[in-house]
């Protein structure tokens, strides 16, 4: 009888895992009886089950990691867990796992009645990394045109992201806030956009400066009307008087009034320069009296004028 319980007739039939335990063997003749106890062991191959094995694992980069799978099996097998297409085992206990770790393990167990194989799938979340910034089409924007300045990083979980920027109302952020469009740049768009991508195990953070040319600038006609220029930083004071008579003198204005507009030019040069050395022609922009133009100089940097019309 199998632990107290019912009387087992003499015989043979299929051993099953079932079939081990705690027997008690009883002989029994009308002179007495006679006891004996006996303990029974069922040997089987290994088996790899989901409890003992689970199938998908998540490590987090630089912490430690263990690959461990339990097995079944009678002698207990020996469990070996190895990355498929490596060729070799990996470090499974580390104490910095990194992003090579993730990807597909076998781990094989192995007794004397056979084997068991499981595949196992391992991901690596990690703090963002490799955060990059690009302005389409270039960082340094013409006034009045349209840029976008997009931000990727890499990360897991996928990274979620911030702006830090220069406030202005024409920003137009993309839905998955990793990029922002700006329709007809103007001054306020100027300066360093800074995007932070974050995700549960950290943030980063990458900058990118953005140049929108100055001011409007005006080249103006040289015939019946006069053009004042100035450089964007404000020349001396001489050079503008000269360039000032020059080109009144190309003109058809008596030489009279070209001395008198010259004059003025010359007083609103010197009493609208802005604090930064650019000359300001905003007021210029728009008027029906003054026409605006925009060139580069590469010699002198940039040039801006004020077209005045013959009075």
């Amino acid at each position: 009888a199998r632990d107290g319980g019912a009387t087992h007739a003499r015989g043979s039939r299929a051993v099953s895992r079932t079939d081990a335990g705690h027997y008690v063997c009883r002989a029994t003749n009308k002179h007495g009886s006679a006891v004996r106890s006996v303990v029974v062991t069922v040997e089987y191959e290994p088996s790899i089950g989901e409890t003992g094995c689970p199938a998908r694992r998540l490590w987090v980069e630089g912490t430690p990691a263990e690959l461990a799978c339990a097995a079944s099996g009678n002698p207990p097998p020996h469990v070996a867990c190895a990355k498929l297409g490596d060729g070799q085992d990996p470090p499974l206990v580390s104490p910095n796992v990194t992003r090579a770790h993730a990807g597909t393990y076998q781990c094989r167990a192995t007794n004397t009645h056979g084997s068991a194989l499981r595949n196992i799938t391992v991901a690596v979340e990690y703090s963002p990394v490799a955060v990059s910034l690009r302005v389409l089409p270039s960082a340094n924007v013409s006034r009045g045109a349209s840029f976008s300045v997009e931000c990727h990083a890499e990360g897991l979980p996928t990274p979620t992201y911030g702006w830090a920027l220069p406030p202005a109302n024409n920003l137009h952020f993309a839905t998955d806030n990793r990029s922002v469009a700006i329709a007809g740049a103007a001054a306020a768009n100027r300066g360093l956009y800074t995007c932070t991508a974050t995700n549960r195990h950290g943030r980063r953070a990458s900058s990118v400066m953005v140049r929108v040319d100055g001011e409007m600038g005006c080249i103006g006609k040289v015939g019946g009307n006069l053009s004042i220029t100035a450089t964007a930083s404000p020349a001396p004071s001489h050079l503008v008087e000269s360039r000032l008579v020059l080109v009144a003198s190309l003109g058809s204005l008596g030489a009279v009034t070209a001395v008198g507009l010259a004059a003025a030019g010359g007083y609103y040069l010197k009493t609208t320069a802005c604090k930064k050395g650019e000359y300001n022609v905003r007021d210029a922009e728009g008027s029906s009296e003054a026409a605006c133009l925009h060139r580069q100089r590469h010699d002198r940097g940039e040039i801006y004028g004020i077209q005045l019309p013959q009075p």
